[in-house]
């Protein structure tokens, strides 16, 4: 019987919209049977597994223009040993019906999985995973994962001191084969039974996790690091059981214990590492106030943060942390907000400023009303985007995934080779060398450390970054920023403070100064725009008495226009004024000085006669020049681009140390920009506040939004810098090559243990307690490697 697919279709509007899509679908080969309903917006289909996929059939829906309707679990997935259970699941997952996408994180031991609902169910996912052998339930909070996390630690714990405690006597005999200590071995310790009492409980106890994994695995027709573990260690434990019952000496129960024992510690060590990869979610965890204030029926009440509601009325002491998002309602006070956005100076608030949660109010009270709370709140978006970046392959990990996959079945091809090598060629007859060269290959091969390479590294480094202010969105961009050679900055708001001033008025013919900013500033009460707003500001200090205007328009890059008193009124640019045939030629020698000082300056125009002058300043932020420094000592091209005109743009330019400028660029051609250096090779980030230049972040290869405040979810942003301290651009470049270098130093480790371990055990090099003893230690060097990168120091002062 054909398999059938429903999945929800979204963007239909009417029947002519299902029929194109039932059409589509029904010329796609493999597909039997089509229904589409665009009451229910659902399509349901009946197909040919071996001809077309669930995957093909969402393609060609979205390549009709329509999308379809996903949701996304997380999962925490218990008893992966080694890269290739990840790889199991994750391939086993992408093939059920109804998912899109199955992606598995063996370091932080959690999966991500898109599906369709209407195919497939959450149960049949978790389903699928137990199926496989593993424990698999929808993500736990943080704090029940770190007790779980906890849990495991310590039952690794105490398996590893059964396992020490009965494996110190047998390491002991050992020193019966070494003349000048074989003194200090007792003879009960020689006797064969004595041993087997002691290597039993760690064969089978201790280990016993080895051989319930090994099964699980090999029920399901695969083999993972368990199979190899249980293969070599049974291997040395039965041969040495047989030589006992038969009367022989020759025992190696010494080295089935040891094996087990220091592969245990080495996962013990591993759990830990790997627990202080995550350190920086649970740094973030406890940001978070546990207790809130709020003010209901003029009563303040104490309540738990989670009983807050949006438009709760919260009073905040000095040295209260604030519990969630809010705007001031009354109250003034210093807050210190350098745990999200790693400014050290407090930034004063009164009435009409936002507050972000878990910052930390210093000298006074503030009362406010909540506008974010739960999962909304500025903390709850930033620990989500470390989460899901923590949670995503960078495109480096493929091939270790690929070799992962198929690694543990040659391992077993080459362990049985070489038994059969030593057996019959090397070492004719010997049961015992061939058996303990096999031993030592099935052990030393273990492609743990594989599998813990890139994401170990990808942990730490979102984490270390997150710690600093930035926010890595996935693995792939924290990957992909070391790659960039080119930086295109915005200049308002990015370069400089984005609050500029007044600072020239010159008025034209019989216009007077208070005149011409009255006039000025009633045309542009209706702009939003930084500039028009200083002009605004400026006549509200002088309490001008303003104008009404009617039909305001604005002009991207150019200006704006209205209408004050029956006369036009037109504010902005040398081109808008040529267009509008307005005479400006006595003042373009005054314009020219303005613009030579870095000041915006703006024609105001009125019924067709200039009126005169007006020059806005937007002082440069104090810490633009060393970023510009650092980004250039680092071998990128800087490049400034923005709407102003050529000599203010020089000269903000001149200030910062920018040596390429664009000017007069409207922000619907700032992507086009990003493109021309596309198109000369060049790796591009485009860095801008992520609302005017979402154009020309969503085309850099690498979008960076700088100092968003409360808005951390820019979608056209592949990296978001929680400060507007542009030292944080150079920081990410860094911190991306660090971990970059990081996962390669990984990955040679890895690929060095198992290359060279493999053919030395082979050869008949390598004891196999040595080979148990080198695997377990191979996890622990690489989980302790990626750990380095806590210690970087990211921000230079210079």
């Amino acid at each position: 019987m054909s398999p059938s697919f429903e999945v929800k279709v979204e963007g239909m509007h009417c029947a002519s919209c299902a029929q194109r899509i039932e059409k589509g679908l029904s010329r796609m080969e493999g597909i039997e049977e089509v229904s589409l309903n665009p009451a229910t917006e659902k399509a349901s289909l009946t197909y040919d597994p071996d001809q077309v996929s669930s995957t093909d059939i969402v393609k060609k829906i979205r390549d009709l223009g329509y999308d379809v309707a996903n949701e996304e679990v997380e999962l925490d997935i218990h008893g992966m040993t080694c890269a290739s259970c990840a790889a199991r699941i994750e391939k086993a997952l992408n093939r059920m019906d109804g998912v899109t996408e199955a992606r598995i994180n063996l370091a932080t031991e959690r999966g991500s999985v898109a599906y369709h609902p209407e195919s497939v169910e959450l149960e049949a996912i978790l389903q699928k995973v137990q199926d496989l052998g593993y424990e698999a339930a929808p993500r736990e909070e943080e704090t029940a994962l770190t007790e779980g996390r906890d849990k495991e630690i310590g039952f690794q714990k105490r398996l590893f001191l059964v396992a020490a405690v009965l494996s110190v006597p047998l390491v002991w005999t050992m020193f019966h084969h070494w003349e000048p200590l074989a003194w200090l071995v007792p003879d009960i310790l020689l006797n064969g039974y004595v041993q087997l009492l002691l290597a039993t409980p760690v064969q089978f106890y201790a280990g016993w996790r080895f051989y319930r994994g090994a099964w699980k695995s090999l029920k399901h027709g695969s083999a993972n690091m368990d199979v190899l573990v249980a293969l070599g260690t049974s291997a040395a434990y039965f041969y040495s059981l047989y030589i006992l019952l038969t009367g022989g000496n020759a025992l190696y129960f010494e080295t089935a214990a040891i094996i087990i024992t220091l592969i245990l510690l080495g996962k013990l060590l591993e759990a830990r590492a790997k627990g202080r990869t995550s350190e920086a979610i649970r740094k973030l965890m406890d940001l978070k106030a546990k207790k809130a204030v709020v003010v209901r029926n003029g009563e303040e009440i104490e309540v738990p943060v989670e009983e807050v509601v949006e438009g709760d009325t919260l009073r905040v002491r000095p040295g209260e942390k604030i519990p969630v998002d809010g705007v001031v309602l009354e109250g003034q006070s210093a807050v210190d907000e350098s745990m999200l956005t790693g400014e050290s100076i407090p930034v004063d608030k009164s009435e009409g400023d936002e507050v972000i949660g878990a910052t930390l109010n210093k000298n006074g009270t503030l009362t406010f009303r909540a506008t974010k709370v739960g999962k909304e709140t500025a903390l709850s978006q930033i620990i989500r985007i470390v989460e899901e970046a923590q949670g995503t392959k960078a495109p480096v990990q493929r091939l270790a995934d690929r070799i992962a996959s198929i690694f543990v079945p040659i391992v077993l091809v080459i362990a049985a080779t070489t038994f059969l090598l030593w057996y019959f060629l090397f070492a004719p007859g010997n049961l015992e060398v061939a058996i303990l060269n096999l031993t030592a290959v099935l052990v030393i091969a273990c492609p743990c450390s594989l599998g813990l390479a890139t994401p170990t590294s990808i942990m730490v480094g979102t984490g270390k970054g997150a710690e600093n202010g930035i926010l890595f969105k996935g693995g792939q961009y924290l990957e992909q920023t070391h790659r960039i050679d080119a930086v295109i900055l915005d200049k308002t708001g990015t370069l400089t403070k984005g609050e500029p001033e007044l600072t020239d008025i010159l008025p034209a013919n019989d216009w007077s100064e208070e005149e011409l900013l009255r006039w000025a500033a009633s045309a542009e009460k209706a702009s939003e725009h930084p500039l028009a707003q200083a002009i605004v500001r400026k006549a509200e200090e002088q309490q001008a008495e303003l104008l009404p205007s009617d039909r305001f328009k604005a002009i991207p890059g150019h200006g704006i226009q209205t209408v004050i008193g029956g006369k036009p009124v037109w504010i902005g640019t040398d081109k808008l004024m040529r267009e509008q045939e307005v005479p400006v030629e006595d003042l373009e020698k005054e314009k020219e000085r303005l613009e030579e000082e870095g000041k915006t300056a703006m024609w105001v125009a009125v019924n067709g006669q200039p009126a005169g002058l007006i020059a806005v300043a937007d002082t440069v932020k104090e810490t633009s020049a060393q970023a510009v420094r650092q980004l250039t000592d680092m071998g990128i091209e800087v490049w400034m681009v923005t709407g102003d005109n050529e000599r203010t743009a020089r000269a903000i330019a001149d200030q910062v140390g920018i040596q390429h400028v664009r000017a007069e660029v409207l922000p619907e051609d700032k992507a086009k920009e990003v493109n021309r250096l596309q198109d000369e090779g060049k790796t591009v980030a485009m860095v801008g506040d992520g609302i005017n230049d979402a154009p020309a972040l969503a085309a850099a290869d690498i979008g960076m939004a700088v100092g968003t405040g409360t808005d951390v979810a820019i979608e056209a942003a592949d990296v978001t810098l929680m400060s507007e301290d542009l030292r944080t651009i150079p920081a990410a470049i860094r911190m991306s090559r660090l971990t970059l270098r990081n996962i390669k130093q990984n990955l040679f480790w890895a690929f060095f243990y198992n290359s060279v371990g493999i053919p030395v055990a082979a050869a008949g090099l390598l004891a196999p307690w040595i080979a148990g003893a080198a695997m377990a230690f191979s996890s622990v060097t690489v989980v302790s490697n990626a750990l380095r990168l806590k210690r970087v120091r990211l921000m230079k002062s210079a």
